[in-house]
């Protein structure tokens, strides 16, 4: 029998074969990096789906022929009608300009509803409901994978089993604590690990077929109906574990903007999908065997002696799929911070040639403490797997639905055809959803509560901030009349520019009008800066700056940027150059506004959500940091405000 690692270098040339076939010298490494980005959820799965299935805590299912090949077939037709149909072959290309993901499919819903404001307020809300779902999942998805591979202790060491929650936590701990370093030197080993660890699941599932054949039978789908007609109730319960097998099939369209298509249906066709599934058929020929290895049947597929290494390498895996989430959680949440969602917090850069590389430090250890206190609270991986499903089948669903605007508004699609196919789809994901739900009061509240919180901030917050605006320039004097007064009766200009932040690109910023009454002087550039956030990932650098000359030496600029652009205020005012305005950054200061909020109680919104937006206000990070203003040339002024 070949070694492990002679079929994993068998494995890795079949591998690069497939990708290189498509005459595109890229791809292999693109292809070979999304196996440790975007499949390292999915790729997790065989850990603790079977298990969850047959002898999990909320009404496992007996073991028999006929529900072991029925199991089989649902895994089996849930991969490819999930994940191959619907992700793959048609989510994927509904792209906005290259990247996919909840706030990009939110953008291309929305385009042909900005005059119908019922229609783009649902499809925001409805949206942003997805995005906390993905925070749910984000803090479940390192919590049961983490868990459930240091649980092979129990296996292949049963007297360190009291050490599984110590190990887990010290695992989670260190993920969480690295993140600052950057993803850089650990990605780059994330493919290999992950082509070698999906070697590894094909390898165990070919040794165990061959022992039970009959488990082949189950490509049939005949069988998962005919487990549906003969157990019930019990076969609709069962798929809030039989779902387990297809969490992490978002990633493919969320991660789409880092790796493109192609490399990610190559990893998913050559690779992931057969791997998954002889693994998966492995089990089950393993329990029919053997009823009892139900208990852990990925670990007993295994020779004894294999054990250690493979929960070594199992370990390895699932802190790959945990920093898959992470990753996708700090880019979520700068995406949701640039269109409003979330109030400024502070954004670093783990790379100089990666922006992608990011690192948000309150979301980095607000997961670590939620993922932690879930570890510690359940327990086990089978107590999690209650909590898991909900937020994740909830968001195949909402992405569903945002496709299906996608299919009639922008693919041209009639009615007629777009429901057609998305009522397939959504039958699926309501059936994985529904069934999840039934688990609430076994742990499926914790996902609940976690979407609960995370949407009361978010809305709160774009709400406040809505009102704040609102209130500023109804206060604020026209900028057209006050450049017209100031020609009238000129203060003193001195040398030198002056950039004022504002929202309100026709109003007059309070920053100018306070620095007017106190310092008696104008700069001989008075620049009125807004920036502007687009529901496009990027935008380009033509489009980048907008410069508008007005009288007296007064400029209005507008600064556009996409949800995923990297906004830097003195670089991209450096480009007014090429509008005429020129502009030294060491002879220009920058005035910002410094709110305090006042709360009445006429404000239009309840009383705690109100308390709720000043403190979430009071401990959003500076303009300055944000926008990465120079601290030495930073003025803050400021002002009082009732809302």
């Amino acid at each position: 029998m070949l070694t492990l690692v002679e079929c994993a270098l068998s494995f890795l040339w079949l591998f690069m074969q497939a990708s290189v076939s498509k005459s595109k010298a890229h791809v292999t490494a693109l292809s070979m990096a999304a196996l440790g980005v975007v499949y390292g959820d999915i790729g997790t799965s065989p850990l603790y789906t079977m298990h969850e299935v047959f002898a999990g805590a909320h009404h496992p299912v007996p073991v028999s022929t006929a529900n072991v090949l029925g199991i089989l077939s649902l895994i089996l037709w849930s991969l490819i009608m999930v994940v191959t149909v619907k992700y793959v072959t048609f989510v994927m290309r509904a792209d906005n300009r290259g990247e996919g993901g909840i706030m990009a499919l939110i953008a291309l819903a929305s385009q042909q509803s900005t005059h119908n404001p019922r229609r783009l307020y649902f499809i925001m809300l409805v949206g942003i409901l997805g995005a906390c779902m993905f925070y749910a999942d984000g803090m479940i998805t390192p919590a049961i994978s983490v868990l459930s591979a240091v649980e092979g202790l129990e296996v292949a060491a049963p007297m360190l089993s009291h050490l599984v929650i110590p190990i887990t936590l010290i695992v989670l701990l260190t993920l969480f604590w690295s993140q600052r370093h950057g993803t850089g030197t650990m990605g780059r080993m994330f493919g290999p690990i992950m082509l070698v660890w999906f070697a590894t699941l094909a390898i165990l599932g070919v040794h165990n077929i061959i022992q039970d054949t009959s488990v082949l039978h189950a490509f049939n789908p005949m069988y998962g109906l005919h487990f549906f007609m003969s157990n019930g109730k019990l076969a609709f319960i069962s798929l809030g574990a039989v779902v387990l097998a297809v969490t992490g099939g978002e990633a493919l369209y969320a991660d789409m903007g880092h790796f493109g298509r192609i490399p990610i249906r190559i990893a998913w066709y050559t690779v992931v999908l057969p791997a998954l599934v002889l693994n998966y058929f492995g089990q089950g020929a393993l329990i029919l065997h053997n009823p009892a290895a139900m208990q852990n049947s990925f670990y007993l597929m295994a020779p004894a002696w294999s054990l250690p290494p493979l929960v070594i390498l199992a370990t390895l895996a699932t802190v790959i799929a945990s920093q898959a989430v992470i990753s996708g959680a700090f880019s979520m949440s700068r995406q949701a911070l640039q269109l409003g969602y979330l109030p400024r917090m502070l954004v670093q850069h783990t790379s100089d040639s990666q922006e992608g590389q990011i690192y948000l430090p309150r979301i980095n250890w607000g997961l670590m403490v939620a993922v932690m206190a879930l570890v510690i609270g359940f327990g086990s991986s089978t107590n999690l797997a209650a909590a898991y499903g909900i937020a994740v089948t909830g968001n195949m669903a909402i992405t569903t639905v945002l496709s299906a605007l996608v299919f009639h508004n922008l693919w041209g699609w009639n009615w007629a055809r777009t429901i057609a196919l998305t009522a397939v789809f959504l039958f699926i994901d309501l059936a994985f959803f529904s069934a999840n739900l039934l688990k609430i009061f076994d742990g499926g509240w914790a996902p609940i509560l976690i979407v609960i919180v995370t949407f009361t901030l978010m809305t709160t917050w774009k709400r406040g901030r809505s009102m704040l605006h609102k209130k500023l320039e109804s206060e604020a004097m026209a900028l057209d009349m006050f450049v017209e007064a100031m020609g009238a009766h000129p203060p003193t200009r001195v040398q030198g520019t002056a950039v004022f932040m504002t929202p309100n690109p026709n109003g007059v910023p309070h920053s100018l009008l306070h620095n007017l009454k106190h310092n008696k002087v104008l700069h001989e550039q008075v620049v009125i800066a807004t920036v502007q956030f687009h529901q496009v990932p990027r935008m380009p650098p033509e489009e980048r700056i907008h410069v508008e000359t007005l009288k007296y030496g007064f400029y209005r600029v507008t600064i556009n940027y996409g949800f995923s652009d990297e906004p830097d205020l003195p670089r991209d005012l450096e480009a007014c150059a090429i509008k005429r305005l020129q502009m030294d950054m060491m002879d220009t200061s920058f005035f910002v506004g410094k709110e305090t909020l006042i709360p009445t109680m006429d404000c239009e919104m309840a009383v705690w959500r109100e308390k709720l937006f000043i403190t979430m206000f009071r401990n959003a990070d500076t303009i300055s940091n944000y926008f990465k203003l120079p601290p030495n040339r930073v003025v803050e002024l400021g002002t009082q405000v009732s809302i």
